[in-house]
């Protein structure tokens, strides 16, 4: 009766601290918070703008486009912190507006982060989480938590394969018997992409574009795998030789050739992964396939290359943006059964 109405006065969150985006969700509701993980601050301070409410969405819309006196920040890189303080106050923002909490409680709060940060990383996700708010705090892997929102069988004992492409790492997992056989964490994933498309477009059409115009330019044309019809998108920028801005016509067979090495670079850590599995486990994987999930998992086609250059099944998750936050709810509305998986710190 006491738990009961301590999770109805202070619900508990579960929070997908992510490179790119943040979600959080509560359990009962689903998913309440889904924002990108940016902070507006005024230059040479570390006041976040708008009375602290400058984050997420209204300080996304600020990347590139600030004055001299502003700075849009992402307190996280390659899904490690990198600016505690940033971090706190985003978390705070972000726990506020998922839930009030009354005056003298605290939530517990499950936080979904890479399998492969130090124990240093770690404890910054510990430090920060406190700080912002939360009471008890627990971690989970992105992996396992991946697995759980999937709904794969983790507890029986066969492999269940899992790679959540994310906007700053790809987690590479196989799970038997609710615990990582083999895995990796790899700093390729979507920002790496973007950066990719970058970098193509000014060797190949002497152009300079934003990382935010080669995200959309991912989303419209990206691909893995050659379309049944080709796409083209006009693209804006400056031209790096006369110095002045102009447009060009791509097309997403270019775009695909601009991710190759990064695809290339998250199938051979896939691969690498399969080959640290005992051969019992191999052969599960033959039946069972791979699963993808994350942001990068809506790039066309790429279930298919991965088919082909794995030669085991892949099939993409339904809502595979949410996978992770999902899977960190379901942990923490049956925290009993999970607490066996999650890392509590100093408990």
């Amino acid at each position: 009766m006491l738990d009961r109405f301590r999770r109805w006065a202070c619900p508990d969150l579960a929070i997908d601290l992510g490179t790119v985006n943040t979600l959080v969700a509560v359990p009962g509701e689903g998913i309440v918070v889904n924002e990108p993980s940016v902070v507006a601050l005024q230059k040479g301070t570390r006041r976040v703008l708008g009375q602290g409410t400058a984050v997420g969405k209204l300080a996304r819309q600020m990347l590139g486009r600030t004055p001299d006196s502003i700075v849009a920040a992402r307190p996280l890189q390659d899904g490690v912190i990198t600016d505690f303080e940033l971090c706190e106050a985003m978390m705070r923002y972000f726990m506020r507006k998922a839930s009030r909490q009354r005056r003298g409680l605290r939530p517990r709060v499950v936080i979904a982060v890479p399998a492969g940060i130090t124990p240093v990383e770690r404890r910054a996700v510990f430090n920060s989480a406190e700080r912002a708010g939360a009471g008890r705090v627990y971690v989970i892997p992105e992996p396992t938590a991946a697995c759980i929102g999937a709904g794969l069988p983790i507890a029986e004992p066969m492999a269940s394969m899992i790679c959540d492409i994310g906007g700053g790492t790809t987690e590479v997992a196989v799970m038997s018997l609710s615990d990582i056989v083999a895995g990796t964490s790899l700093k390729v994933a979507g920002d790496e992409m973007d950066a990719a498309i970058v970098d193509y477009m000014k060797r190949h059409f002497s152009l300079k574009i934003g990382m935010q115009t080669a995200e959309k330019l991912k989303i419209g044309l990206g691909n893995a795998y050659p379309l049944e019809q080709e796409l083209t998108h006009d693209v804006r920028g400056l031209d790096t030789i006369s110095g002045v801005p102009r447009k060009a016509m791509v097309t997403s067979e270019e775009i695909r050739q601009a991710l190759l090495d990064p695809l290339e670079k998250i199938i051979a850590g896939v691969k690498n992964v399969i080959e640290q599995c005992d051969p019992e486990l191999v052969s599960d994987l033959v039946d069972n396939g791979l699963v993808l999930t994350g942001g990068g998992a809506l790039l066309r086609g790429i279930d298919s290359l991965m088919n082909e250059q794995l030669g085991i099944p892949v099939r993409v998750i339904d809502d595979p943006l949410t996978t992770v936050a999902r899977g960190t709810a379901i942990c923490v509305e049956h925290l009993a059964k999970w607490r066996e998986s999650l890392d509590a710190g100093d408990e």
